[in-house]
């Protein structure tokens, strides 16, 4: 049976409990999609730093005309790296504006048609319209909405040999993808880096949009608010910002919302919308992982380039966050910030910018209970980063 697509309205395979469970409950972040100006090349580069699977790719060669596209996976991570082919492709407009970065953060629900038609009976602005992709195996049915920025929201539902299970195991993510033997999957396997899942994606507004925006994930998704992070929270000498955490109903994912705030000089968060042409997006995404002492280790071996912290850092850190599991001078050796609440302590790094524009990169975290971002961390984190902003000349 060969690939067919159908445009809404259609008759969608789901299953029998999908219509008894509410519309926008999301069970997984399906995907995350970016958009890169060579789809090859970054899959190379995320593959050899980052220590992903290069599983399934979707190009000339299987029949698309439109774009190329690579599927990245590590643990419960499924990262979709699209160039366009033509030029009227939209990745081409996205990254002549903002540079490559994050186009779509995908859910699986049960049934994204009645999904997408609550998000927008609830005020979503469409991105594009329900449709069903399937062939002899199974069906995928996706619908979008837009979010903050050019930021997009998929909806994701599967049946057949594309069920989620299945791709969890492994399966084709869409019909027309085809597995792949990349040259760096057997040494990743190898040498893991041990990434387990998107543990938050942080995304970037301007000034005043901030409460907008959280507002328009309650009323349209159903999210709830989970930390507020005021400029006394988050601030330097020079520099200051606002966050405020997004989860979804069941925790699946949180979404900090950061608004740069008023400073003596340019924050973080103005320079990223400097960069990405004064319009919101999403600045970093963070990678969950069970030992974040492998993982940086690997990832450092790799060639990752992490911010670096003052040593005055870990002068006062012990008295801060008491005793941990870790090896504490391995922790400093590393440069690994850690942090406790009253749930536990965790372990987190940011990476440099992944691009020349300092408009995307990573965090690595490890919780140990805590489940939150490492407040006692902000005034460090963000002398380092003014130190960055200083070397590019944007501070």
């Amino acid at each position: 049976m060969p690939l067919k697509t159908e445009k809404y309205p259609f008759t969608v395979n789901k299953p029998v409990e999908a219509t008894a469970t509410d519309p926008l409950h999301l069970i997984d972040v399906d995907h995350v999609k970016l958009y890169a100006g060579n789809a090859k090349q970054a899959a190379f580069y995320y593959a050899y730093t980052f220590g992903f699977q290069v599983a399934q790719f979707d190009d000339l060669t299987t029949g698309n005309r439109e774009e190329a596209s690579y599927l990245l996976t590590q643990g419960n991570i499924r990262l979709i790296i699209t160039t366009g082919l033509k030029d009227n492709h939209p990745a081409q407009r996205h990254i002549k504006l903002y540079g490559d970065g994050v186009k779509d953060i995908a859910f699986t629900v049960f049934d994204a048609q009645r999904a997408f038609d609550q998000a927008v009976k609830n005020g979503a602005e469409i991105a594009y319209e329900p449709f069903k992709t399937r062939d002899e195996h199974g069906e995928v049915v996706r619908a979008g909405i837009k979010t903050y920025g050019e930021v997009l929201h998929s909806f994701v539902s599967r049946s057949g040999k594309y069920a989620l299970p299945e791709l969890k195991q492994g399966g084709i993510i869409l019909p027309g993808f085809k597995a792949m033997e990349h040259p760096l999957n057997q040494y990743n396997k190898d040498n893991p880096c041990g990434l387990k899942f998107l543990d938050h994606c942080v995304g970037n507004v301007q000034i005043d949009q901030m409460n907008n925006t959280v507002d328009w994930y309650q009323n349209t998704l159903g999210f709830s608010m989970f930390k507020h992070f005021d400029d006394e929270d988050i601030s330097t000498e020079y520099s200051a910002l606002m966050s405020k955490v997004m989860s979804s109903g069941g925790g699946l994912i949180k979404f900090p919302i950061n608004e740069p705030a008023n400073g003596k000089r340019k924050s973080q968060i103005q320079e990223y919308l400097d960069w990405h042409n004064n319009t919101a997006g999403v600045q970093h995404l963070a990678f969950r992982t069970d030992d974040a002492i492998d993982s940086i280790k690997e990832l450092r071996k790799r060639g990752v380039s992490f911010l670096t912290l003052p040593d005055t850092y870990y002068e006062l850190l012990w008295d801060r966050v008491g005793d941990i599991e870790e090896e504490k001078k391995l922790i400093q050796e590393l440069g690994i910030l850690v942090d406790r609440d009253d749930q536990g302590y965790l372990l987190q790094l940011f990476t440099r910018p992944v691009q020349d524009r300092p408009t995307l990169f990573f965090e690595i975290i490890c919780r140990r209970g805590s489940q939150s971002f490492g407040k006692g961390n902000f005034k460090a984190l963000f002398e380092a980063l003014e130190l960055e902003q200083n070397r590019r000349g944007n501070l």
